[in-house]
């Protein structure tokens, strides 16, 4: 059972106790008449064919107050596409398939460039705003929620709670993020444990207790992929489209609402998923390549506060890290020694050792170049410049569903 302990600046919903999931469904169905919702599931073909995607869709069969599902999927080929189009086609939901990486949404891609529109490269932040573009297009949901689709752990009660507080009208949040603990016989979580919020309290002791650090600090797993948020929302925020994409989606929500209309919620009991490589060798690939890229977001949505980030700053950060990282692992090892779970210290100093490095190489590039990764523009911007864009990417999705 979770504490009910309400910490930082935005409200945490505990999951205190057993659910009742069918007073929480109907209770979802009701307020989703007024308030539709819209799931979208970004993944890639290889996820798609995974044990923890079929249980996703298993589960999704007897959930009622969906008013559309989206599958967005990236990096995925025409017999692919196909293939996944037919596995849908058996189950008894209606699904829409956006193929982020097909030709038809290619060729919009194109016309964006056309107009001086940054994408980025077929990723994930690509194909979650493209997702976000395409439910906002139907025009039939209020409400989105997303997920990741490698979740091994995943029931309906995780998406009903997902849902809940975004879509309840008397409650009034226009975001909501999902946390969970990620523990078995071990903690998981590393780059959350090890890396952000170690990072994030480290600025703190450098720069003070700024309003928008003191908001990351607030969020129990800020690197989560389940989150929920009202469709004038999705409009209005920005994406960026690297492994950034978490931190800077809470930095536009930051930007774009009041804390009182932001929460988090605890999903579910146990949550587990697949785990990425540390790649300690390799900036370009793993969990480093995920520190560097979460790093520059960071600094860069330091600098859209107006803090005057130096050479000098960047270098006692890597000092300030590295001491409060090493803290944390204390932290965690007695933590674990009275729960009698399994902790291997010299991984976890050798995680911290990685993402020091991390935290050095986003320091030089971000000097380099402070907006050498810029985000995608929100949907605002782009039907600005394209009045009918939303209308040709319906099209276009309607195509390749047929």
């Amino acid at each position: 059972m979770s504490d009910f302990y309400q910490t930082g600046v935005v409200s945490t919903l505990h999951r205190l106790g057993k659910t009742n999931l069918g007073a929480l469904e109907a209770e979802l169905s009701e307020h989703a008449r007024h308030r539709p919702i819209a799931l979208i599931l970004p993944t890639t073909f290889s996820d798609f064919k995974g044990e923890a995607f079929k249980k996703i869709l298993e589960n999704l069969r007897g959930v009622k107050y969906l008013k559309e599902i989206v599958v967005v999927m990236n990096k995925t080929d025409t017999m692919e596409f196909r293939q996944a189009k037919r596995i849908l086609s058996e189950y008894p939901f209606e699904t829409k398939v956006v193929w982020s990486s097909g030709p038809r949404i290619g060729e919009l891609y194109k016309l964006l460039e056309k107009n001086e529109l940054f994408i980025g490269p077929d990723g994930k932040g690509r194909s979650v705003w493209i997702a976000l573009g395409y439910v906002i297009a139907t025009e039939k949901s209020e409400v989105i929620a997303l997920h990741d689709c490698d979740i091994l752990t995943y029931d309906r009660e995780l998406l009903a709670r997902l849902c809940y507080p975004a879509a309840n009208p008397n409650m009034g949040y226009e975001f909501c993020k999902g946390f969970y603990s990620r523990v078995t016989d071990r903690m998981y979580g590393r780059v959350t444990r090890l890396f952000f919020t170690p990072l994030i309290r480290a600025l703190q002791k450098i720069l003070g207790y700024l309003p928008v650090l003191v908001y990351f600090d607030s969020f129990r797993y800020p690197l989560s992929g389940e989150f929920s948020l009202d469709i004038d929302l999705a409009r209005v925020n920005r994406i960026p489209s690297d492994w950034g994409l978490e931190v800077g989606f809470l930095a536009e929500v930051y930007r774009n609402c009041v804390p009182k209309r932001i929460c988090q919620v605890d999903l579910i009991e146990s949550f587990e998923h697949k785990h990425q490589e540390l790649s300690e060798t390799d900036p370009a690939k793993g969990l480093l390549k995920m520190c560097i890229d979460i790093t520059k977001t960071i600094f860069r949505t330091l600098s859209t506060e107006g803090v005057v980030i130096s050479a000098g700053a960047l270098r006692t950060l890597e000092s300030t890290y590295l001491r409060t990282a090493q803290d944390t692992i204390k932290r965690y090892e007695d933590d674990a020694s009275i729960n009698q779970l399994y902790f291997d210290r010299h991984a976890e100093v050798s995680a911290v050792e990685a993402f020091c490095k991390g935290i050095k190489i986003a320091a030089k590039e971000f000097l380099d170049n402070p907006l050498s990764t810029p985000e995608i523009p929100n949907w605002n911007r782009v039907t600005s410049a394209i009045p009918d864009f939303l209308e040709k990417l319906k099209e276009a999705v309607e195509e390749d569903n047929r």
